[in-house]
């Protein structure tokens, strides 16, 4: 059985290595790599850096270290996110144009703060209180937080590295074998069952409570839609057919003039190329289509006579199934084709668009104070999507898990697998 001294070890330890990890990702970055903002949805390396930071600041260490004493009385303003309860924060839009602090200082505020949370924990070691009970759980969430960022800094560094004319390489990709394999559907009686986190081990609060729902019978994909399918969408004259498309979806079709996904591009020759984090490859039909806004998987679903799964008949058809797939510690940072011959590949590769809206569970309760902000405050306009990326710590994915974005987004690593009913 673990003791208190071991279990305030483990977080340290924990802590650290999801600390070291996010400088491990920024190390391929030159100087100027880190203040650059090229879209309002995309910040900075360096504010990523400051903010995971500033939380561990705001809500471990002023709270609960004694005689703690910020480290810069500007960076409450600077660093904070969305937190209004907090205090006023730095527009989010105006994040790249903090040339000050410099990167330097941001590596010496995270140092500084990564060694007041490891003395915390040992301050804690031997006890058994509320106080230690609750430092931990902030540090989970802290945490938690992070790797979230984590994923975004690979997401920002892209997108910041695609709208350079040098299209400059992130890291250099490793070699993988594409294998086409047809998708087969899979029969889910359906029936009443229970979706929602069971309260074992960390889980966001928009995660609970457990709750049953009912499913009518359904068939679901073994695999996201690849290249090649959305390719024959955008053949078929998918984006000049607005009868596939919601009503937003097509005003927001033709206000940006998509004609593909995001990064993809053709050339004079009509062949196809994709940006990746190791720069311009050519497309490869077999890997799962990624970057596409809801209303594009959902138009590419109604093509094809299909549509999304609901959130609930995604996480009921993931119950059993064990976590693993092309994740962030694959060190690719892009999907990879399904190299298997059978069976469910969930996780991993894609975020996967749902049908459903985002909104609370029965009974959903955020945390209090300030950290009811981190995910309640969003439920609206906004859209689930489930089971992980490439760019996804593998430990930070479940089953239960509910990441969201506005419908019209595409830098994130999104794609999507069909449903239909099997009445």
């Amino acid at each position: 059985m673990e003791t208190q001294t071991q279990a305030v070890k483990s977080i340290s330890q924990r802590f650290m290595n999801v600390r070291d990890l996010t400088m491990k990702l920024v190390q391929p970055l030159e100087t100027e790599d880190f203040i650059i903002q090229s879209h309002p949805d995309v910040s900075p390396p360096k504010w990523h850096l400051a903010h995971t930071t500033w939380f561990f600041e705001r809500f471990v260490l002023k709270e609960y270290f004694e005689n703690y004493r910020e480290f810069h009385p500007t960076y409450d303003f600077l660093f904070n996110s969305y937190y209004e309860s907090v205090g006023p924060f730095q527009p989010r839009h105006q994040r790249g144009v903090l040339s000050r602090p410099s990167i330097q200082d941001i590596f010496q505020y995270r140092s500084f703060i990564d060694n007041y949370i490891v003395d915390l924990l040992e301050q804690h070691e031997e006890s058994k209180s509320e106080q230690t009970d609750k430092i931990h759980s902030l540090i989970e969430i802290g945490m938690q937080h992070e790797q979230q960022h984590q994923e975004l800094i690979l997401m920002d560094v892209k997108y910041n590295f695609f709208v350079n004319p040098l299209h400059p390489v992130y890291k250099e990709s490793q070699s993988t074998s594409s294998l086409k394999r047809e998708p087969s559907f899979h029969i889910y009686d359906g029936g009443l069952v229970e979706i929602g986190h069971n309260g074992d081990g960390f889980a966001f609060d928009n995660e609970s409570p457990n709750h049953k729902v009912w499913l009518e019978p359904f068939k679901l994909a073994d695999q996201p839609v690849t290249n090649g399918e959305y390719l024959e969408f955008i053949e078929a004259g998918g984006y000049q057919k607005p009868y596939y498309w919601l009503s937003d979806g097509w005003n927001t079709v033709k206000k940006n003039d998509w004609q593909a996904p995001l990064y993809w591009s053709k050339d004079d020759d009509g062949e196809w190329s994709i940006f990746t984090l190791a720069g311009k490859k050519k497309l490869d039909p077999n890997e799962p289509v990624v970057h596409v806004s809801f209303y594009e998987a959902d138009a590419f679903s109604r093509w094809r006579g299909k549509r999304l799964p609901t959130e609930a008949e995604w996480e009921h058809a993931t119950r059993d199934l064990e976590i693993k797939g092309n994740t962030m510690d694959t060190g690719n940072y892009h999907p990879a084709a399904s190299n298997q011959a059978a069976g469910s590949k969930m996780f991993g590769d894609v975020w996967e668009w749902t049908a459903s809206a985002y909104s609370p569970y029965p009974g959903s309760k955020p945390l209090e104070g300030a950290l009811g902000e981190y995910n309640a405050k969003f439920m609206c306009n906004q859209m689930v999507l489930r089971g992980g990326s490439c760019a996804t710590p593998q430990e930070h994915i479940r089953n239960t898990y509910r990441n969201f974005f506005p419908a019209d987004k595409r830098w994130q690593f999104s794609g999507f697998r069909l449903a239909e009913d099997a009445l």
